[in-house]
C-alpha cells in the first residue's frame, strides 16, 4: 500500500477537465457526499441503460483490473448467461497489488462514480444483487463506502452490499472471488466456466474493477464519444496510474492513455532510477532508457513484452541494490500461492529459493540458471495468472539488471537496502 495514497497536485481546473473538456475520475476537491457527486455529475441517466452496453462497446473501455478484456464482451456474455436467472454485478476493489493505491483513491474520493457505475451495470442486465467488495484491512476505504451507499438508500433501485474479503494476492482474481461470495474459499479456479457463465451461486456474475465500473458510469452520463476525447483510438479514456518510489510527489495521476511516460516521471519529480516496474507484481521491468522512450499505451508498452496492468509505475532508486527488492517480491509471491496448482506450489518457491542464493552472491552460476528455467517451466500452467506473471516480472528484471547480477556473481552480496521500495505485507486467511 502506498504510505499516504493521495491524488496529484495539479490546480482544480486541470483536475476537473481534461483539455478536450471531458470530465474527470478525480476531482479536486474530491466528490465524496452525494450533494457534491451530483452538483458535478448529475443524476445518472438510468432511462437510457437500455443502449449502455452499446455505448459501452462504441467507448472501447477495457477493464482496469490489469487484464484489460474488452467490458462489453464481457457484459454481453453475462446477458447472455441471463435469460433463465437474474445475474449478479460484482465491483472488485480488493486492489490486491501492494504498489498500488489507485482503487483505495477512487473509492475514498468519488465513491459514487463506483456506485453509479454498478447500478447502471445492474439495470442494464436485470441484476438482482450487487457486492462491492473490499480487503478487510482496508478500513479507511470500506468506511467511505459505507457512507457513501447509506447516502443513496433510498434512491437506488438495487441496494449494494459490502463484502470485506481475504487479505490475499490472488483473492481479487475473479473466480477466487467468486468462489468466496459463493461459500468457498477465495482460490483461483480453472475455468470454464467463467463467471459470466456460472459465478456466485452458480448465477452469471459480472466481475468488474471499480475503475472500470467508475467508467461506465462517465460512460452512462456522457456517452462514447465523449469518453473517447481522451486517450488513443486504440486505448481510449484515461488511466488512473500509481507512482512511487524514486520520485518528489507520489501519488495517484488520472491522465490520458498514451501520455508518455517521460512527461509522467517528470511530472512526479523523478529522481535518479535504476529501473522503473511497469504494470504491477505481474509486470515488466524496464531501464531509464526505456522507459523514458514508452508511452503509457498497450501498444507502446507492448513492444517491451509490457502492459498497463494495474497502472503502477514504480521507480526504484539507484543506490537501491535491485535484486534485493525482486527476490522480496518473489518470495512473497510464493508465499501467496493458492497451492493447488504444480507451478504454484512448487515452482513459485523454487524461483524464489534460487534467486535468494542469487542475491547472497552465489558464484557457480547455477542460481541463475535455476530462474531462467523454473521460469520457462511455470508459465501458463495454472489455474489463474500468478505462474505467468511471476515468470514475467522475474525474466524482465534479470535483463534489466543483468550487470548487478554479473556484480553480485563476481563480487559478492550488496549491503542490505534501508527501506523497501515495493511493499509486501503481512498474509492473510483464505476466507
Amino acid at each position: 500500500m502506498m504510505d499516504v495514497p493521495t491524488m496529484d497536485t495539479v490546480p482544480s481546473e486541470a483536475l476537473n477537465k481534461m483539455k478536450s473538456g471531458r470530465p474527470r475520475l478525480l476531482t479536486r476537491p474530491p466528490a465524496t457526499t452525494l450533494a457534491d457527486h451530483l452538483a458535478r455529475h448529475g443524476t445518472l441517466p438510468l432511462s437510457r441503460v437500455g443502449t449502455l452496453m452499446s455505448e459501452v462497446r462504441s467507448a472501447g473501455l477495457r477493464g482496469r483490473g490489469g487484464a484489460g478484456f474488452p467490458t462489453a464482451m464481457k457484459m454481453q456474455s453475462v446477458a447472455e448467461n441471463s435469460r433463465r436467472q437474474a445475474p449478479v454485478v460484482v465491483g472488485n476493489a480488493t486492489e490486491g497489488e501492494p504498489a498500488s493505491a489507485k482503487d483505495k483513491v477512487l473509492l475514498r474520493s468519488s465513491p459514487h462514480l463506483v456506485l453509479d457505475g454498478m447500478i447502471a451495470a445492474a439495470a442494464a442486465l436485470g441484476a438482482a444483487r450487487a457486492v462491492l467488495c473490499i480487503e478487510r484491512r482496508d478500513g479507511e476505504t470500506a468506511a467511505a463506502a459505507r457512507k457513501a451507499i447509506a447516502e443513496r438508500s433510498r434512491w437506488d433501485p438495487i441496494g449494494v452490499e459490502i463484502a470485506l474479503t481475504p487479505s490475499r494476492y490472488v483473492a481479487g482474481e475473479e473466480t477466487a472471488l467468486v468462489s468466496w461470495l459463493s461459500g468457498g474459499e477465495a482460490r483461483p479456479a480453472f475455468a470454464p466456466p467463467r463467471p459470466s457463465e456460472r459465478g456466485v451461486q452458480g448465477m452469471p456474475t459480472l466481475v468488474d474493477n471499480v475503475e472500470t465500473l467508475a467508467n461506465i458510469a462517465m460512460i452512462a452520463r456522457y456517452g462514447a464519444a465523449a469518453y473517447r476525447l481522451a486517450g488513443t483510438d486504440d486505448d481510449p479514456g484515461t488511466a488512473l496510474i500509481t507512482i512511487r518510489g524514486a520520485v518528489d510527489k507520489p501519488g495517484v495521476y488520472e491522465r490520458p492513455f498514451g501520455t508518455p511516460i517521460a512527461a509522467l516521471l517528470d511530472e512526479a519529480g523523478l529522481q535518479e532510477p535504476s529501473g522503473v516496474l511497469i504494470g504491477g507484481y505481474f509486470g515488466t521491468w524496464a531501464s531509464r532508457a526505456e522507459a523514458l522512450t514508452l508511452r503509457f499505451s498497450r501498444a507502446s508498452l507492448g513492444a517491451l513484452g509490457a502492459s498497463p496492468g494495474c497502472g503502477l509505475l514504480a521507480v526504484l532508486p539507484r543506490r537501491h541494490c535491485p535484486l534485493q527488492e525482486v527476490s522480496a517480491v518473489l518470495g512473497w509471491l510464493a508465499a501467496n500461492s493458492a497451492g493447488q496448482c504444480g507451478p504454484c506450489a512448487n515452482g513459485l518457491p523454487a524461483i524464489a529459493a534460487a534467486y535468494a542464493q542469487l542475491v547472497a552472491g552465489e558464484r557457480t552460476g547455477r542460481a541463475l540458471l535455476s530462474v531462467e528455467r523454473w521460469s520457462g517451466m511455470v508459465a501458463g500452467r495454472g489455474a489463474c495468472k500468478l505462474p505467468d506473471g511471476t515468470a514475467q516480472f522475474v525474466r524482465s528484471a534479470n535483463r534489466v539488471f543483468a550487470e548487478h547480477i554479473q556484480r553480485h556473481q563476481l563480487g559478492g552480496p550488496c549491503p542490505a537496502n534501508r527501506s523497501q521500495v515495493l511493499p509486501t505485507p503481512p498474509l492473510g486467511e483464505w476466507r
